[in-house]
């Protein structure tokens, strides 16, 4: 097989060749840019699920769409402990400049740019000279008055107000993507949380779209409590045994090649259906394979190599973040789990490695900011990679 054509690509927030088993949330999505253009109520959305089964992927897709649409679209991705006003005043700066480019407003748009920098200024601390301060790279000049009072949510209310109006004034959408959202600290959680509210009620054309970790509706719970009713959750799982197959046999249908049946039964059984693993193991089976249709033979040569790959850019790089004390908790989770996918008992945990519950939870919080587990609920523990269980038992 030409290495060269291999249509498979297993990288990080890497569009596959065919987004399989997504279609929920892309009709889901469409139908919200429609309600949203002609003035009905709709609430943002939240995706949430384990690494590795496309989330950040998705939320590129639904940029794209809101794009075509002819919204204005920008994306984040969080960071722990890091301030919310630059990256969203980045990304709200090239949102804003997308509809200056499809609408004819350009007064409106320096106005609502100058309350955009006004808001972006004020990530600088008090008392910071004006040469040492972060500028947004935003040429017009700043609007004071408005999203800068220093509140972040009051601040962030009434810039999403200000964008939205815009929005609304020229006809089009604003969405606003955010990726590892649970990263974001418990004051912004609670100022975005505000700010959606506020546009629900108001019915401008502002849409956030959130993608994070498994337990993201517990963070966004614990800000505000009318945060369950405020966005619209999904949860994104590995494919199905049919959506895992037509993403590897429609790509390679495309490049005049085919899997065989004990092929694919034996990639879903190696992948899991996780759309990063289908991604790897079936790049690595082209490459191994002489010609088509490739072969289950073809699949047992190439997992080592998948295997190895895997281990170093997807399992190995989040291991080595850990502590050994850490390390000494994550292999406690993966010998009580035999390797699975499966959620313990951090009581669990403390009896296995025979110490007390509360010596070990400086480990476990330290691994939950870290983004390695989380709470699957009150007094369990689980992964946030899949199959990272067993990467532990195989190489630790």
């Amino acid at each position: 097989m030409d290495p060269v054509r291999n249509p498979f690509a297993p990288g990080a927030g890497q569009r596959p060749p065919e987004l399989a088993g997504r279609d929920r949330e892309v009709d889901a999505f469409e139908i919200v840019l429609e309600r949203v253009a002609r003035g009905r109520p709709e609430r943002s959305l939240v995706l949430t699920g384990l690494r590795g089964v496309g989330k950040t992927v998705l939320l590129g897709e639904l940029r794209s769409m809101a794009m075509h649409a002819g919204w204005g679209a920008g994306k984040i991705e969080a960071r722990p402990e890091a301030d919310l006003r630059r990256p969203l005043s980045a990304a709200l700066h090239r949102a804003i400049r997308d509809l200056a480019v499809r609408h004819r407003a350009p007064e409106r748009i320096d106005e609502v740019l100058g309350v955009l920098k006004a808001f972006a200024l004020r990530s600088s601390p008090e008392g910071t000279k004006l040469r040492d301060r972060w500028q947004p790279g935003i040429d017009v000049p700043v609007r004071n008055g408005r999203a800068d009072s220093g509140d972040i949510e009051i601040d962030l209310v009434e810039l999403f107000t200000e964008v939205a109006e815009l929005a609304q004034d020229v006809g089009s959408g604003i969405a606003l993507l955010i990726d590892e959202m649970q990263d974001l600290r418990a004051e912004d959680v609670s100022a975005l949380c505000a700010a959606c509210h506020e546009l629900s009620q108001s019915r401008v054309p502002l849409v956030v779209v959130g993608a994070g970790l498994p337990h993201l509706p517990a963070v966004l719970s614990a800000s505000k409590s009318y945060s369950e009713r405020l966005f619209k959750y999904s949860r994104i799982d590995r494919l199905d045994r049919a959506d895992a197959d037509f993403a590897l046999l429609a790509p390679a249908e495309r490049e005049d090649a085919m899997f065989d049946g004990e092929a694919l039964d034996d990639l879903y059984r190696r992948s899991g259906g996780y759309p990063y693993f289908v991604q790897a193991y079936g790049k690595a089976a082209w490459d191994a394979a002489p010609t088509s249709p490739i072969g289950v033979r073809d699949v047992e040569m190439a997992a080592p190599e998948a295997e190895a790959e895997l281990a170093v850019g997807f399992f190995g790089s989040r291991f080595e973040r850990a502590t050994p004390a850490e390390r000494e908790y994550l292999r406690a989770m993966a010998e009580l789990t035999d390797g699975e996918d499966l959620p313990v008992e951090t009581a669990g945990v403390a009896k296995h490695l025979e110490r007390r519950a509360s010596s070990l939870s400086p480990a476990r919080d330290s691994l939950m900011k870290k983004g390695l587990v989380y709470s699957a609920q009150r007094g369990q523990i689980a992964f946030t990679v899949p199959h990272f269980g067993r990467y532990l038992l195989a190489n630790t």
